[in-house]
């Protein structure tokens, strides 16, 4: 099941594909906040750098038993940016349901590429074990 790794373009029919690829290798548990949070970090990527960008998007267990979701871009000078939007407004509020969701997020930055990640608890689900890997 973990971990997931995907090189794609950022574009916007990827991302309710990457969304049914969740779902299907997640099955019958409850993946609503890690398909939130992935459909945030690739529509940033779409909103900021632009369409078509190639990302990669990696999803893993971690040692705590977290989820850890991790989108790559080869823009490392722009960093995302929480934003407080007002109520009138359609767009910005996408890292704020990730730190919403997320135990936490960051950046991490490359010479030649930034990754924006987020950590969330191990969905819920009949014999669903998230974790390392020996």
């Amino acid at each position: 099941m973990l971990p997931i790794s995907v090189d794609l373009f950022a574009v916007p029919k990827a991302v309710p594909e990457v969304r049914r690829i969740l779902r299907a290798r997640f099955g019958a548990a409850d993946v609503g906040d890690l398909v939130l949070c992935v459909s945030e970090l690739l529509s940033n990527v779409i909103e900021h750098l632009g369409e078509g960008t190639p990302v990669t998007l990696r999803i893993s267990g971690t040692r705590a038993g977290r989820i850890r979701v991790a989108v790559s871009d080869p823009a490392p000078g722009v960093w995302p940016v929480l934003r407080f939007a007002g109520a009138d407004r359609t767009s910005g509020r996408g890292l704020l349901l990730v730190d919403a969701l997320a135990l936490g997020w960051g950046v991490e930055q490359g010479p030649y590429r930034k990754t924006v990640w987020c950590e969330l608890r191990a969905p819920a689900g009949p014999g669903l074990v998230v974790g390392v890997r020996s």
